[in-house]
């Protein structure tokens, strides 16, 4: 009975059961989407710093968890003294600028080192860096660039040759020569941090002691370190932007559940008095209107999931190196949220519903 008292009273009011269930939809889109993409955003960025093939990170003691975010570079000549380090193979030095036209990137500047480090590039098209106004894309770039190989591409107000693409994961997506890309941002002779690896990964702890003696104002942290860090709780102010959009989203759902629960309470008026003259007590017609919210957001859970999987495959397909996870952990969790919030939402014009009185409710007009 229950049952099919709230299907009728859904498809009593199609447009006002659409509009309700629209709105938890796009809260649960709210909430999947800005974690999968700042979760994407920092995974991403993590497994490329990974991919490099590096054991040891050495930054300057300003830089920030984020590559790039530091205007200290290092003198490039520190290289000298790392390669003379116990258990070190190789060292690369990194000149890190971001580009910020059409987008956000952040662009290497590497020498010959860098294949040393990294084990070198799988090429897909095209050839390494020779020249110094070579330049190298990832497949994702290119894809997102729309350029191919041979093509001319501006940028730093410079015009570079896109000589190669190269498969994806190691560092950045966009590679030009270091001593180019240090006369264009006027850092001769300076690197932003210095890839260090190990003759055995378990040598790390190693190289890292004997370089704090030799380099103490610098911050040395082990890749694998660095990986665990790349997560919204541990980037200072990301947690709190998350938490706050959450919050939005949530505050969308429960006052579209409210608002809606509301007026179908005052326009079922009297068909709360038939109920109760009938015998209905006031924790029935509570569970009615609960259930019938509870309804709506599992409606709207649904198409939640379905617009998050829908609005990511759109930005993908626009911008190819935009990274957006989607988790199973975070699916519940948006629909927890959801659900909370519809009952909180719904539990005033439950209490209302309640305490109307059975011949007040039948005279209602």
């Amino acid at each position: 009975m229950m049952g099919e008292m709230i299907t009728r009273n859904l498809l009593h009011r199609p447009i006002r059961t659409f509009i309700g269930v629209l709105a938890i939809a796009v809260e649960v889109a709210l909430v999947v989407l800005i974690v999968g993409l700042t979760s994407g955003i920092l995974n991403e960025t993590a497994k490329r710093v990974e991919g490099v093939g590096a054991d040891v990170l050495l930054q300057p003691s300003s830089a920030g968890r984020l590559m790039g975010m530091t205007n200290s570079p290092m003198p490039v000549k520190i290289k000298e003294l790392l390669v003379q380090v116990q258990y070190v193979q190789a060292v690369a030095p990194v000149l890190l600028q971001f580009n910020s036209s059409g987008g956000v990137e952040l662009v290497y500047g590497i020498d010959k080192s860098f294949d040393e480090v990294s084990g070198g590039f799988v090429y897909l098209q095209g050839h390494g860096l020779e020249g110094p106004d070579d330049m190298l894309l990832d497949e994702l770039a290119m894809q997102s660039k729309h350029v191919k190989v041979g093509q001319k591409y501006k940028l730093f107000n410079h015009d570079w040759n896109l000589v190669g693409i190269v498969e994806h994961g190691k560092g950045s997506r966009i590679f030009v020569p270091l001593s180019t890309l240090q006369d264009l941002s006027g850092a001769t002779d300076k690197a932003s941090l210095f890839y260090i690896k190990c003759t055995r990964p378990e040598h790390t702890e190693d190289v890292i002691a004997e370089v704090k003696t030799i380099l103490p104002n610098y911050t040395l942290t082990a890749i694998k370190d660095y990986v665990s860090m790349m997560t919204t709780t541990s980037i200072p102010g990301l947690n709190a932007f998350v938490d706050s959009m959450i919050g939005l989203a949530v505050c969308i759902g429960l006052l579209v559940i409210f608002l809606t629960m509301y007026t179908t309470v005052i326009e079922r008026t009297r068909d709360i008095g038939v109920l109760k003259s009938l015998g209905a007590t006031s924790p029935f017609i509570i569970r009615a209107v609960l259930y019938e919210s509870a309804s709506l957001c599992l409606g709207g859970i649904v198409a939640g999931v379905a617009l998050s999987y829908a609005v990511r495959a759109g930005f993908l397909k626009a911008f190819p190196t935009l990274a957006v996870l989607i988790t199973p952990e975070w699916i519940l969790r948006a629909a927890a949220i959801a659900m909370v919030g519809a009952v909180l939402g719904a539990s005033y014009p439950a209490w209302v519903a309640s305490r109307k009185d059975a011949v007040e409710a039948l005279t209602f007009d």
